[in-house]
């Protein structure tokens, strides 16, 4: 959990929904947290967990009588990134993944551009905490970065800590 590189189409725009905040007493855009596996893979590997429970398997202790029970619903297809083919995902965008996964930057052709994007903006690495283009870089050319590193109580965003062991 913390920040990853998602490849997507030049074009891309992630689904945002009209919620009330509770703080402002107003109804803000927000965006929809997706998860960036496949839709349909995840619905097969829950089929699949149904079907063995179809057939008696439990795991220890369980009291559920259903999967629906034990596991709730199908995975829900509005949760999961668009499956598209490789062609299309031409453009990087930085997502924290601490939930499912939402954008903190537009979509751009090159892991500089986009650090650079991060770093001007002084996007968070975690919490209030930014890093510098270098660090963003070694980020996005890595693909990803913990949310938090705690090293002899010192605390570090994850992409400032695994940029300075880079």
């Amino acid at each position: 959990m913390g920040r990853e590189v998602r490849r997507v189409p030049k074009d891309w725009q992630h689904p945002k929904s009209r919620e009330f905040n509770i703080r402002t007493g107003q109804y803000e855009d927000r965006y929809v947290p997706m998860f960036d596996r496949s839709f349909a893979d995840e619905m097969r590997e829950w089929y699949t967990e149904w079907e063995k429970w179809e057939t008696g398997w439990r795991p220890d202790g369980t009291e559920c009588k259903t999967y629906w029970e034990y596991a709730g619903g199908p995975p829900d297809p509005e949760r999961y990134m668009p499956d598209w083919p490789e062609s299309e995902r031409t453009h990087l965008m930085m997502y924290e993944d601490t939930s499912e996964g939402t954008p903190i930057s537009p979509a751009f052709e090159t892991p500089e551009e986009l650090a650079k994007w991060l770093a001007d903006n002084n996007a968070s690495a975690f919490g209030s905490m930014t890093a510098t283009y270098e660090e963003w870089l070694s980020t996005c050319k890595r693909g990803w970065a913990p949310s938090l590193v705690i090293s002899g109580n010192v605390m570090a965003s994850g992409v400032a800590d695994l940029a300075s062991h880079s």
